[in-house]
């Protein structure tokens, strides 16, 4: 590698929005500094499938039964 050309790549620990943290390399700051991040794969709804969605849906099914519950098959 040419010297002075690559950035400083060293220990940092990232803390994750539930407190955990683990130790990765990375150009981020400097040597021991910490990231702390506001949205992780924990927490965000793009990975853990979108609570919201499924609320929604929910409702749209509900409503749908409530619009038809009269229906069906008789006897």
């Amino acid at each position: 590698m040419k010297s002075e050309i690559h950035p400083d790549y060293h220990e940092i620990t990232v803390i994750m929005t539930d407190g955990s943290s683990y130790t990765t390399r990375s150009t981020y700051g400097k040597a021991g500094d910490t990231l702390r991040l506001d949205v992780d794969p924990k927490s965000h709804p793009a990975w853990t499938g979108g609570s919201a969605r499924m609320n929604e849906q929910a409702g749209q099914l509900a409503r749908f039964n409530k619009r038809f519950q009269g229906f069906g098959i008789k006897y």
